[in-house]
C-alpha cells in the first residue's frame, strides 16, 4: 500500500487551517503543530502498520525556529516508505496585513516589534526561507478563496475530483421518519408499488424481480434519468464551494421497494464517476 505523508506549512494568514480542513475531508490523518524532532519517531510507529496510509502534518512558526531539524526529519522520514510532499502556503505581504486586521488576529511575532504587524510577517518570511526553498508545492494564496485553495490542492493530491466528494445514496420509508442527516430528500411514492404485486411483497430492493418491476415502467426510468442529471450538475459545484459529501435518501412508503431500487441505481451510476460512492438501506428490514 502506498503511504504518503503531507507537510503543510507556511506563512501564518496563508490559509493553512483550510487546506488542514480539506486533507482530513479526503481521508488525511491530520496533526497540528507537532514539534519536527517528533516527525520521524511517529512516523516509525505509524510504519508498523497500514492504518494510516495518508498523514498530514501542519507545521509553522510556533514549532520555535527549528526548521533545520524539520528538513532533516523530512529526509529521514523517506526511509519508513512514506512519500513525502512539502506544500507551502504563501501570501503577499499587503494580502496578509489585510487578513490580519480583518480577523484581528495576533501574529506569533506581534510582540517581538512592539504589535508591527509588518515587521513581524517580514520576520516570519524571513526564517522561512529554508524550508520554503525545501517545498514541493508553493501555493500564493492572497488571490484565492477557500474553494479555489481546495481546488489547487486536489490537483496536487489527488489530480482530479474523484476522490474528494463522498455520495451516500439512502433509501427509507416515509412512515418511519425523514432521516435528519439527508441534504436531498426525493419522494418516489409517486412510482408503481411493488407491494401490491403478491410475489414481489416479500422481498427487498435488492432482488432482481423487484428491480425489473420498478424500472419497467416508463416513469421510474424518467424520474431516475432526471435525478442522475440534476446530481451530475450540482455535485462539481459542491466541490468548488468545499463540501465534500452528500446524503441523498429516495423514500417509499415503507423503505423496501421502490427506494431501494433507485438508490442502488444512483450508486451504480455515481460509481462510474466518484471514487467514494456507498448505499445504506435504513429501513429494508422493517415490516
Amino acid at each position: 500500500m502506498d503511504k504518503e505523508l503531507v507537510v503543510l506549512t507556511g506563512v501564518s494568514g496563508a490559509g493553512k487551517s483550510t487546506a488542514m480542513g480539506f486533507l482530513e475531508d479526503v481521508g488525511y490523518y491530520c496533526i497540528d503543530n507537532m514539534p519536527p524532532q517528533l516527525m520521524t519517531t511517529f512516523i516509525s510507529l505509524l510504519s508498523q502498520g497500514n492504518d494510516y496510509p495518508k498523514v498530514a502534518i501542519v507545521t509553522d512558526v510556533r514549532s520555535s525556529h527549528i526548521f533545520e531539524d524539520l528538513i532533516q526529519s523530512i529526509s529521514e522520514i523517506e526511509k519508513y516508505n512514506y512519500t513525502v510532499k512539502v506544500i507551502y502556503l504563501d501570501i503577499n505581504d499587503k494580502e496578509a496585513l489585510k487578513r490580519y486586521k480583518l480577523t484581528r488576529r495576533k501574529h506569533p511575532f506581534a510582540d517581538k516589534f512592539n504589535g508591527s504587524i509588518t515587521k513581524a510577517i517580514a520576520y516570519e518570511k524571513e526564517i522561512l526561507t529554508s524550508l520554503r526553498a525545501r517545498a514541493d508545492h508553493i501555493i500564493d494564496t492572497s488571490n484565492l478563496d477557500s474553494p479555489m485553495l481546495r481546488t489547487r490542492l486536489t490537483e496536487i493530491l489527488l489530480g482530479s475530483d474523484s476522490d474528494v466528494m463522498n455520495i451516500h445514496c439512502m433509501s427509507f420509508g416515509f412512515k418511519h421518519g425523514i432521516p435528519a442527516e439527508a441534504d436531498f430528500v426525493i419522494d418516489v411514492r409517486c412510482l408503481p408499488n411493488p407491494y401490491w404485486a403478491e410475489e414481489l411483497r416479500n422481498k427487498t430492493g435488492l432482488d432482481e424481480e423487484v428491480k425489473e418491476y420498478v424500472l419497467s415502467f416508463d416513469q421510474s426510468n424518467e424520474l431516475l434519468s432526471k435525478l442522475i442529471d440534476f446530481l451530475d450538475f450540482l455535485n462539481p459545484l459542491y466541490i468548488r464551494e468545499g463540501k465534500s459529501q452528500i446524503v441523498v435518501a429516495i423514500g417509499c412508503t415503507g423503505g423496501n421497494h421502490r427506494s431501494v431500487v433507485i438508490a442502488e441505481a444512483l450508486k451504480e451510476h455515481f460509481s462510474k464517476k466518484w471514487d467514494n460512492v456507498s448505499s445504506y438501506h435504513r429501513d429494508i428490514d422493517r415490516k
